[in-house]
């Protein structure tokens, strides 16, 4: 991991500002000759820079992002705790972590680093952006930002503006998280405790009613307690305890709800038409965090995009875990496999108009 430090005010789409910046970031690969083969991987909520360690099966030699032939980037996002500038980090003003103290961030101020790291690279273009859920409304914020800055784009698992839905569960998780600092004698403890819950609350929007029914189901029918669902969710919560900052999940998941891509641009579909890269939308059939009518959304607007939807066991956690599908997708795009490029104006029509009539399906279509 390498850190930028930038010793000037950074000022933020709220009007306030952090007096200094830090930026994390890993690079796998090289910048070859012509400066065209640059991959730039923007990360979702509780992610980080290590996109070769959550992203195995996309990342790393022999894989679809080789650094043997690109040169790959990707940040730790503004507000998290793995690096860059956020809540853990300490305030100058103070000497003390700025805790709870952290100023409100929205998604375009994660753009602005991302744009200053670029800059500092030398970076002039980038060949391919990708990201999925939090990390695809940066790509977006990005692309609408800077139209030319992009050959080519993919969102997996996002949306436009974060719908009442999303913000609905975010707000559940923070109630989760402001309930434990409020009944803690120990505040540390109490905050991890909600962190804990909150966490819990979210893995039911990561998956869905399928994914449980098939991977926590009981083998024995007469047990009256200690479920392997309850177990779960317990187990997913503690994992994230150990890893994460609280006040880093408190400010991020206010920056998600901050997204809208048409705030100050005469709306969203305004915006988008303003997205010139070869873009690819990707959705999750079984998704009910970002349905895939979002995605129908991004797909009708960008003037030069194409839509595919996958199915997955597991919901919206689908664009962490189908490395294949996904790999699939991703070559039949960038590389421009030309049999199955003739095909794709008149699916994408087809596969539009089914969704816009409600059905997820479109029968006898491979992914779905």
């Amino acid at each position: 991991m390498e850190v930028l430090k930038i010793i000037a005010p950074f000022e933020l789409e709220s009007g306030q500002q952090l007096e200094q910046l830090e930026i994390a970031y890993e690079l796998y690969g090289q910048l070859n000759n012509n400066q065209d083969n640059v991959v730039w991987i923007c990360h979702a909520l509780t992610g980080n820079s290590d996109a070769a360690d959550w992203w195995s099966g996309l990342v790393g030699p022999g894989k679809l992002f080789d650094p043997e032939k690109y040169l790959i980037v990707c940040a730790n996002i503004l507000g998290s705790c793995y690096g860059t500038t956020g809540p853990a980090s300490i305030n100058p003003s103070s000497g003390k972590a700025y805790g709870a103290d952290f100023p409100l961030i929205t998604i375009r101020d994660m753009v602005k680093a991302h744009r200053l790291l670029q800059s500092h690279l030398g970076i002039h273009k980038i060949n391919f952006g990708i990201g999925g859920s939090m990390g695809g409304q940066q790509l977006l914020e990005w692309a609408v930002e800077q139209p030319n800055n992009f050959e080519h784009i993919c969102v997996l698992a996002t949306n436009a503006v974060h719908s009442p839905w999303g913000i609905a569960f975010n707000e559940a998780q923070r109630m989760a998280i402001q309930t434990g600092l409020k009944a803690g004698a120990n505040p540390a403890e109490a905050a991890k405790l909600g962190l804990e819950a909150a966490r819990a609350i979210a893995m039911l929007s990561y998956r869905n009613y399928d994914t449980y029914h098939q991977t926590q189901a009981e083998p024995i029918a007469e047990k009256l307690e200690d479920y392997r669902a309850s177990s779960y969710q317990r187990y997913q919560g503690q994992k994230l305890r150990q890893r994460f900052d609280v006040y880093s999940y408190l400010a991020l998941s206010k920056a998600m709800d901050s997204h809208n891509i048409g705030r100050g641009r005469g709306g969203i579909d305004a915006a988008l038409k303003r997205i010139s890269a070869a873009t690819l939308v990707i959705g999750i059939q079984s998704d009910v965090l970002f349905p895939v009518r979002e995605q129908v959304q991004i797909a009708d607007s960008i003037p030069n995009a194409e839509l595919e939807i996958i199915n997955s066991l597991y919901g919206h956690d689908g664009f962490l875990v189908e490395f294949e599908k996904i790999r699939k997708l991703i070559n039949q795009f960038w590389e421009g496999d030309k049999s199955a490029q003739k095909q794709i104006p008149q699916l994408k029509k087809r596969r539009m108009a089914f969704l816009r009539d409600g059905r997820l399906a479109l029968p006898g279509t491979e992914g779905f």
